[in-house]
């Protein structure tokens, strides 16, 4: 289930836009403005940004560059500034697309789900080089120091979660959430917890160490800063 963060200072349209995201089986949450929208995007993994440009406490454009900055998010900006520059600047940041208000929520749905595609198709396709360790997440094979390495699907999964979120903290929650696709109040966490430690003593050495725990938190893959 694909998760979605609508930032819009609206709230009954914020609501209104959840709404009909849910009905198309999405995980949608909220942000009225754009520090909680920054909290919510640090603390949670999501895999779509709807992000209106004029909020009570910032721009969306900049917003979208912190955002963009740490995650890799497909973004959708939703904004009533309909000037050609202003849509030429959202599509030079990088937004997947561009919706001015008034729209149809129709299209919107369309739109919403088009971009979701392109990216699940992207990330279907990764392939990842942290030192010695290579992932290619397409095939499902790896190698460390050109040795191959045997990964289970669900190690896969966690590892395609780590590596899409470099350096940022991932919670308990988070990672069981993305990773069984349910609410993580009904999961167990020791299997998280075996399986962590099992990716560990596969892909780590005493000089080279990927998965930094975060006590009391969560994890974070630290790889990248190697």
């Amino acid at each position: 289930m694909s998760k979605i963060l609508v930032v819009e200072d609206d709230v009954m349209l914020n609501s209104g836009l959840c709404y009909n995201l849910e009905l198309d089986a999405y995980k949608a949450g909220s942000a009225h403005d754009a520090a909680e929208a920054l909290e919510k995007t640090k603390n949670e993994i999501f895999d779509l940004v709807i992000l209106d440009v004029n909020l009570p406490d910032g721009d969306g454009f900049e917003l979208c560059k912190k955002i963009m900055a740490a995650h890799d998010i497909p973004i959708i900006f939703l904004t009533a500034r309909d000037l050609e520059a202003d849509v030429m600047k959202g599509f030079d940041l990088g937004a997947d697309d561009y919706i001015t208000k008034p729209f149809n929520i129709n299209i919107f749905r369309k739109k919403v789900a088009a971009v979701l595609k392109r990216s699940n198709k992207a990330a279907n396709r990764a392939f990842y080089v942290c030192g010695d360790l290579v992932i290619d997440f397409d095939k499902l094979t790896a190698t460390i120091k050109d040795e191959p390495v045997i990964f289970t699907p669900t190690e896969y999964k966690i590892l395609k979660i780590f590596t899409s979120n470099p350096n940022v903290l991932l919670t308990r929650q988070v990672l069981l959430e993305k990773l069984y696709d349910v609410d993580a109040n009904f999961v167990d966490e020791h299997a998280l917890t075996v399986n962590i430690n099992r990716l560990r003593s596969k892909i780590e050495t005493g000089d080279r160490k990927y998965i930094k725990t975060v006590y009391g938190m969560g994890y974070l893959w630290a790889g990248d800063k190697e």
